[in-house]
């Protein structure tokens, strides 16, 4: 049964509305409905009802009513049977409803679960639960229905509504739904014209559309009616948007932050990626004094960086637990986020997370989609910094290799904050960026004695303090080291005095102790913790310093050792507990570096080579195969490659959907390119140019370039050395698409040349057709289009004598694209139509979408305009469907120039607007160029051609 009073009081039954019986009982039941779930005793019953004057014989009236809507509710009921829907208590009648069934409550429900999304930086999910709740109301509430009570209930349930479609409006200003918004607003402001929040959100809305002086005369008329009506000047929020429209100030053309949130190109994120403080955490209070005093200094503009250095390059010395656990102290400060990126300055078996990486990742992080995260370093630092601007926030650069590495991630804000941990002094960034350094030194010995006490107890160590003293000594006061020991002391109860002593002996069997390194002598920890292992534990930590990450899953550590991610569970739970790795989300693991290499030299010295080698193949048979799996659903009409033999033992992934593939290739692309840097290393080249081929659609829709060329280069080594030549093709092919987007197009047309050649010896005509398309592509982004056409013409000739449909409409809209390029704009709708028919029957959404797109350009520029902007949106339609950014910038600048040719200037400006948005500061270049175009028809001039705007994505 479902209750409904979001509108008019209904009640269905299955698919059948029940009758409710006369008004006055519909009210009674309306108060209940209202009450649901709560008692509600006779006389606030009667009150609610009738106010101040009821009748004289209320009571029996409300016994009365209560007795039809029991037998409406429960017609099933016998009489005189107790009610379990209406029920009489000792403190008043209550109507049992539950939540799902009751509209009332389905939409406070969703509106917290969006606000809750909202906090945590789900755009998505807040939008989705918001108009879920808003999608309850049908009406005002109980319409038709008065009484004291419900029209109290109303007005309150009323301002709650606006207030959930005010949320609704700013999240879809998040989305870029800037014009879709405006009529929508204006409605809003004529109900509620006092509310400057709408005001402001209009004003927003049209300046986004590029409706510029619309917004500021929005202004002057909510400040005229705000005077009228109540004699006061608009508030500092108004005025504040007002000003910004007039200044141009950047800052208005990005979504507004919701709650705080760091906003970019419609998505809105709270990081929060601080990792978890240690318990543990002891001594360092003159440290954490300094860094107190440090934040105190930031509101009065002190330098925005500080540096925690390791005194003579020490590891384990405590550097990252300081800083997460101060980071975590002073978090409530830094509404606006914590960042965090772990930059493997100093990691034995890894090469240093590039800047460009690095940016990458907190750009992600921040809320940026991947695919519209620029290429160069330059221009992500330039966004990264943006995005930052005046945000109180904290970036937390752990393990930084230098200040090289450091400079493109500090904020150019001084309202935040970058703390820096590194080997290194990074005297550099000390004298040129003002960093104060902080020196760590190992523990004091009263701070090492309390950090077994924390970990212990303290009547464990008190018990044995002379044994206490030796393990403090014989672990260098370094705090990994006494981690380690402690941990070991926990799982196996033995006394203190016991543990010292097999820490003496251990230090004396690998003659690791040496005075001057505290370093040296973690080693004779490690060499304990790992001695207590069970024989199957330990070969799996010897093998996991195979592995190329210090990250990594379950079902990769099974791959590893041969046997299912149930039975490696209980292994890695074992080695968690002695403290040399921890599950640190669920079902992925880490370990520190030193302990990383440790294992590493344990499999060097201790692991027979065919057992090395099986668990390699292993390991790089689970990654290649699982992403393999993923790949065919990201790119299903890609003709697939045969596979290296999977060993037996080895569990790969299973993927439902295209999305859960992306979403694990997300995770576990940077394993997969370091996967493949060992695989040639390691000369297994057949799975390093195989892992190079299943990574390329993922890094292609992330627009990783310069990943992509450096994996493509890995490959074609491999490839090479095994004269392969069709892993030679995919290689050159790889890196002839990552150049030419990168502009090297003398490198790129070399490759691309040297693929047509392989694939011509190899006798393939269909990736001989492929290398022609490719070749193509980078031509014509040199306007060569006549070498272009040819190039497109054999790869069409090639694809026919083989029957390749799929590449046969390929080739067809390339040809047609590069006659229009050419200018020969029929021989573009010929080819280009024949193109469309085959897309339409294979089923290839993403390609017809450039054949639309294709069609509409010529269409255009033979003055057919209402033809191109019906291709154009087409196109659009699937570009969006499809998720492909590229696409729909293109498309839509393309589409602006045909409607401001049909005579429809502001349909031309949003749309060259909406392309802007989408573009964000990925490519300023051709940003710059819409904001012109829009300015231009601002002044109604002449607008020129923009074909240098026109970038293509096949």
């Amino acid at each position: 049964m479902r209750f409904e009073v979001l509108g008019p009081l209904r009640v269905r039954s299955g698919d059948s509305e029940l009758n409710l019986g006369p008004i006055q009982q519909r009210v009674v039941l309306a108060v209940l409905l209202s009450r649901a779930n709560r008692p509600v005793n006779r006389d606030q019953l009667i009150a609610a009802v009738w106010g101040d004057a009821p009748p004289a014989y209320a009571v029996n009236l409300v016994q009365k009513h209560v007795a039809r809507i029991r037998r409406v509710l429960e017609p099933a009921r016998a009489p005189r049977t107790q009610s379990h829907r209406l029920t009489w208590t000792d403190a008043g009648y209550r109507l049992a409803v539950p939540a799902e069934d009751l509209d009332l409550s389905r939409f406070d429900t969703g509106l917290a679960e969006a606000r809750r999304a909202r906090a945590a930086g789900d755009l998505t999910g807040a939008i989705v639960a918001l108009r879920a709740a808003l999608d309850q109301w049908s009406g005002p509430f109980c319409t038709g229905l008065s009484s004291p009570l419900l029209d109290a209930e109303r007005d309150r349930h009323e301002e709650g509504r606006v207030e959930a479609i005010v949320e609704r409006i700013e999240l879809d200003l998040e989305s870029g739904a800037h014009r879709d918004l405006v009529p929508e607003l204006r409605g809003l402001l004529a109900e509620h014209p006092l509310r400057e929040r709408v005001w402001s959100l209009l004003m927003i809305a049209l300046y986004r559309t590029g409706r510029a002086a619309e917004a500021l005369s929005v202004f002057q008329e909510a400040r005229r009616y705000l005077i009228d009506e109540l004699g006061l000047e608009p508030t500092e929020q108004l005025c504040r948007v007002h000003e910004q429209i007039l200044s141009g100030d950047p800052a208005i053309d990005q979504p507004a932050p919701l709650g705080g949130g760091v906003v970019v190109g419609g998505m809105s994120t709270v990081p929060r990626q601080l990792p978890a403080g240690a318990f543990w955490f002891a001594g360092r209070a003159e440290e954490l004094a300094r860094l107190d005093d440090l934040l105190a200094q930031l509101p009065a503009g002190a330098p925005s960086a500080v540096v925690i250095s390791a005194v003579s390059g020490s590891a384990g010395v405590g550097k990252t637990a300081l800083a997460v656990h101060w980071a975590h102290r002073v978090a409530d400060q830094f509404p606006d986020g914590q960042l965090y990126i772990n930059l493997r300055g100093f990691d034995p078996d890894r090469r240093a997370i590039s800047p460009t990486a690095a940016v990458h990742a907190l750009l992600v992080a921040l809320g940026v989609p991947p695919e519209r995260i620029p290429p160069s370093l330059d221009a992500r630092a330039a966004l990264y910094r943006s995005m930052l601007a005046d945000k109180r926030i904290l970036v937390l650069l752990d393990n930084a290799r230098d200040a090289n590495q450091v400079r493109p991630l500090l904020p150019g804000t001084r309202s935040a904050l970058a703390m820096v941990t590194s080997r290194n002094r990074l005297t550099s960034l000390v004298a040129a960026e003002g960093a104060h350094p902080l020196s760590l030194d190992v523990l004091s010995p009263a701070d090492a004695y309390d950090l077994l006490r924390r970990r212990l107890g303290h009547s464990r160590v008190s018990a044995e303090p002379e044994a206490a003293d030796r393990i403090v000594a014989a672990c260098a006061r370094l705090p990994l080291a006494l981690n380690i020991v402690a941990a070991r002391a926990q799982q196996t109860g033995f006394r203190l005095a016991e543990i010292a002593a097999e820490l003496r002996r251990a230090g004396q069997r690998l003659t690791v102790l040496d005075a001057g390194d505290p370093t040296g002598r973690v080693r004779s920890v490690f060499a304990l913790s790992y001695a207590a292992l069970t024989e199957p534990a330990a070969r799996l930590f010897r093998l996991v310093g195979l592995h190329p990450r210090t990250e990594f899953s379950a079902t990769a550590a099974a791959s590893l050792i041969g046997e299912s991610p149930a039975q490696v569970r209980a292994l890695l739970v074992e080695l968690d507990l002695a403290s040399l790795l921890t599950e640190h989300t669920p079902g992925r693991y880490a370990l520190h570096d030193l302990l990383h290499a440790y294992a590493g030299e344990l499999a060097d010295d201790r692991t027979a080579e065919p057992d090395r080698r099986a668990a390699l193949h292993g390991m790089f048979d689970y990654y290649l195969h699982s992403a393999y799996a993923g790949e065919r659903l990201l790119y299903p009409n890609r003709d697939p490659i045969t596979l290296t033999p999977q060993l037996h033992t080895v569990v790969v992934e299973e993927f439902s959907d295209e999305a859960q593939a992306m979403s694990w290739f997300a995770i576990e692309y940077p394993v997969l390119v370091a996967s493949a840097e060992l695989a040639a290393n390691a000369g297994f080249d057949q799975h390093a140019w195989q892992l190079a081929w299943v990574l390329g659609t993922f890094l292609q829709r992330r627009r990783q370039w310069s990943d992509l060329a450096a994996i493509g280069r890995v490959a074609l080594q491999a490839a090479d050395r095994l004269a392969d030549a069709t892993g030679q093709f995919h290689a050159l092919r790889l890196l002839a698409i990552a150049l030419t987007q990168l502009r090297w197009y003398d490198e790129a047309e070399a490759y691309a040349r040297r693929s047509i050649d392989v694939s011509a010896r190899w006798n393939d005509p269909v990736s001989q057709a492929i290398g022609h398309r490719i070749l193509s592509d980078l031509l014509l982004a040199q306007e060569r289009h006549q070498e272009a056409i040819t190039h497109a013409e054999r790869a069409l000739d090639l694809y026919l004598a083989v029957n390749h449909l799929a590449g046969q409409a390929l080739a067809l809209n390339a040809i047609g694209w590069g006659h229009a390029r050419a200018g020969d704009h029929r021989r573009c709708i010929t080819r280009c139509e024949q193109a469309l028919g085959l897309h339409q029957q294979l089923g290839n959404r993403l390609a017809e979408s450039a054949t639309w797109h294709s069609l509409g350009y010529a269409h255009h520029h033979l003055g057919h305009d209402r033809k191109a902007i019906a291709c154009f949106e087409r196109a659009l339609r699937i570009t969006r469907e499809m998720s492909d950014w590229d696409g729909e910038v293109t498309i839509l600048n393309d589409l602006g120039d045909a409607l401001h040719a049909a005579g429809d200037t502001d349909a031309a400006r949003h749309a060259w607007q909406h392309a802007a948005d989408v573009l964000g500061a990925a490519d300023p270049s051709v940003a710059d160029q819409l904001q012109i175009k829009i300015a231009t028809v601002k002044f109604r001039e002449e607008l020129p051609s923009s074909g240098s705007v026109h970038t293509r994505a096949h």
